[in-house]
């Protein structure tokens, strides 16, 4: 019997006929987002049951109903009104998601963490841990149950850093790769020398029609009009 290997990728098709590439977060950083999260309940329990044992028997009721809230609705509560993210997850980058990719709901989030005690068995999440590493996309019990999957937020890139100069428009219709070739050369202006930047920018002056003895503000205000306004 074959057996599918692990992959660090989980591809997607949507509706619309794009492929969406998702990565599963493996064991550990799973395991270390959850500690965070140990971590952060027991602080924020400890701190409030300091306060509420101070009220007698109300304080202990109160603590008791904020022990369950911790236990049971913590995690749920992040989910789902926090784009699939509690603390932990958040600090590690991570979130979970629907097997499709889109955002987790509450009956999923309340599924995959009411298995949680599953996962547990028969100590220190035995049976979470192995289904984590038998599984192409490391999911645990309670994901398996939920239909979701523990992936790694794709961080958004970051902006190309241009020289401040108006923008122009480009003399004709340019095409991809001419565009990428003056964004290049207006992101690179950091790294480079006065000489060295105008010898590329009068490279790059015949074909692109503009003027060799002002080429480079020129293609930097081009740049900057192909990029738009920052």
């Amino acid at each position: 019997m074959s057996v599918k290997p692990l992959d660090s990728r989980y591809r997607i098709e949507t509706p619309e006929g794009i492929d969406l590439i998702l990565r599963p977060a493996g064991l550990m950083s799973r395991a270390l987002a959850f500690a965070l999260d140990l971590g952060i309940r027991g602080l924020l329990l400890g701190g409030l049951l300091l306060v509420l044992s101070q009220f007698g028997h109300v304080g202990i009721g109160l603590a008791a109903l904020l022990l369950f809230v911790l236990n049971w609705w913590y995690m749920v509560l992040f989910e789902v009104f926090n784009q699939g993210r509690s603390p932990g997850k958040h600090m590690m980058k991570l979130r979970v998601v629907q097997d499709d990719g889109t955002p987790v709901g509450w009956s999923s989030s309340l599924i995959r963490n009411l298995l949680r005690f599953v996962d547990m068995l028969p100590l220190g999440y035995c049976l979470g841990a192995i289904s984590c590493l038998q599984h192409p996309t490391f999911k645990r019990l309670g994901d398996l149950a939920a239909g979701t999957l523990v992936i790694y937020r794709e961080l958004p890139a970051p902006r190309p850093v241009l020289p401040d100069v108006p923008a122009l428009h480009p003399p004709f219709a340019m095409t991809l790769t001419e565009q990428r070739a003056v964004l290049g050369f207006a992101e690179r202006q950091g790294d480079l020398s006065h000489e060295r930047a105008r010898e590329l920018a009068s490279i790059m002056a015949q074909p692109l029609k503009v003027d060799p003895e002002h080429a480079v503000a020129q293609l930097n205000g081009i740049a900057r009009g192909l990029l738009g306004p920052p």
